[in-house]
């Protein structure tokens, strides 16, 4: 299990392609777009973007 995601660290993230807001998937593994609909993964806390 991956470490969480501090929510300072969610509030500066925007999407490399498009710079829209990203938000945590329902199961907290990863973060999405919801401007163009791309997954990022969070490993040990950190986004993979």
């Amino acid at each position: 299990m991956s470490k969480p995601i501090s929510p300072e660290l969610l509030n500066i993230l925007a999407c490399p392609k498009c710079k829209g807001e990203v938000k945590l998937t329902e199961n907290e593994d990863g973060l999405i777009c919801e401007s163009c609909s791309l997954l990022y993964e969070i490993r040990e806390g950190i986004p993979v973007m």
